[in-house]
């Protein structure tokens, strides 16, 4: 995970730091989920707003047009990646691929 100053956060009782400017995000939970008969697990981070741009989006649960967001490779290498967003008002995520 990346701050917004440009470092790598790391690990530290519990919450990733960053080493340069030190900003803090809190490690939320972890969910288990199966696919392909295979399991796997995901690790959900509440990071702060100063480490996640934001853009303008219209969420489907408030209405909001404002949400944060970040880009994971969840297929093969040669798919793009997926758009995930968070809303800045009500917390509601979904992703776009």
């Amino acid at each position: 995970m990346f701050c917004s100053c440009g470092s790598m956060m790391f690990p530290k009782d519990g919450k990733y730091v960053c080493n340069t400017c030190g900003a803090v995000s809190e490690v939320v939970k972890t969910q288990h989920f199966t696919t392909d008969s295979k399991e796997k697990e995901t690790t959900i981070i509440a990071e702060s707003s100063a480490t996640l741009p934001r853009t303008r989006i219209l969420c489907t649960e408030c209405g909001n047009k404002e949400a944060y967001f970040v880009l994971r490779q969840t297929r093969s290498a040669d798919e793009p990646e997926t758009r995930i967003y968070r809303c800045c008002k009500c917390g509601h995520s979904w992703r776009e691929y």
